[in-house]
């Protein structure tokens, strides 16, 4: 289906049904579970260097091991350039990262501070902004 030659109201239906369909992995993305009140929820970090920084630090922490370092995906988990993340909302990734998704291997990062998964969703949300990171 293409978005881009449907109607306003049909596009966003495609948006959505890619969000929250297949990750690449022939698993569905937890991403599409998020409630429709995580959506709007903007991250306060958003353009902070320093939160990117920090953000970046905690991926390699915690998330790298699975991820990837450059988040491509390690084997494990799926890479973090997909469709269903670029198209995740800075809310929906917080909400994701909070609550995981234990069927797909996903643990919750919740015993994490706020501020730390904000940090991490600002990290996350770079990488389709950094041109050398796409394969």
């Amino acid at each position: 289906m293409r978005c881009g030659t449907l109607m306003a109201g049909a596009a966003l239906l495609c948006a959505t049904m890619t969000f929250a369909g297949d990750t690449g992995s022939g698993r569905r993305s937890a991403l599409g579970a998020a409630p429709a009140r995580a959506h709007p929820v903007t991250n306060p970090y958003a353009g902070n260097t320093e939160a990117l920084r920090a953000g970046r630090k905690l991926f390699v922490r915690h998330c790298a091991e699975c991820h990837g370092e450059g988040g491509l995906g390690a084997g494990r988990a799926p890479g973090l350039l997909s469709t269903s993340v670029r198209l995740a909302s800075p809310g929906d990734l917080f909400w994701f990262l909070t609550n995981g998704d234990r069927s797909a291997g996903m643990p919750s990062w919740s015993r994490l501070p706020d501020a730390r998964r904000w940090q991490i969703v600002t990290f996350v949300k770079s990488l389709d902004a950094a041109p050398s990171s796409q394969p």
